[in-house]
């Protein structure tokens, strides 16, 4: 049970879905509910296709190109020490994304939702868990953030822009760490 915590709060840091919540208001919140939900219902359709595709073939496509998995462990760590670091600091990478698109594929499916974070995260978990529990903390990740997407306009209401923030800030600080320790297990500290 431990075990699929930990990758489940892994997953669940690294997605963010508190943290995707401000883009997806900014990004429908000229169109009607009904519309609202139609985009959170196909962003989390491609962003679940792109998980279990890196899910179930991401070793695969490490082994083909000869990556050695702690090597990807070490450069996994860096790519979410960085967004980490980002999201901490407050530097808008999100909104930057979401201004040059309009919806539900570009920029939320990819790469807000499923983005180089999450699809690192997967692919070392299932190194590290295997496929099963992998699957379904990422099922469960998907749902969760599946939820809180198709109904926005209360979680943003009940958390507000500021609460929202507080709390992608708390998932990049942990994502830091996580980031971190992804590294310092890739070179075996």
């Amino acid at each position: 049970m431990e075990t699929i915590l930990k990758a489940f709060l892994s997953l669940f840091i690294i997605m963010d879905a508190f943290g995707v919540l401000p883009v997806f208001i900014t990004v429908t919140k000229n169109y009607p509910a009904h519309f609202k939900k139609h985009c959170a219902n196909t962003a989390m359709y491609v962003a679940g296709i792109v998980l279990l595709v890196f899910l179930f073939f991401g070793l695969i496509i490490l082994d083909f190109f000869g990556i050695n998995f702690s090597n990807f462990k070490v450069a996994g760590g860096l790519i979410l020490l960085i967004l980490g670091v980002k999201i901490v600091l407050g530097l808008q990478f999100r909104e930057e994304v979401a201004s040059k698109y309009q919806l539900a594929v570009v920029p939320l499916a990819t790469p807000l939702i499923t983005g180089p974070g999450v699809i690192t995260t997967v692919i070392i978990l299932v190194g590290e868990y295997g496929y099963y529990i992998t699957l379904l903390v990422s099922l469960l990740n998907l749902f969760i953030t599946w939820l809180i997407l198709y109904n926005a306009d209360y979680f943003y209401k009940l958390l507000g822009r500021q609460g929202s923030d507080v709390l992608s800030r708390i998932m990049g600080l942990l994502l830091t760490a996580l980031g971190v320790q992804f590294i310092r297990v890739g070179f075996g500290v």
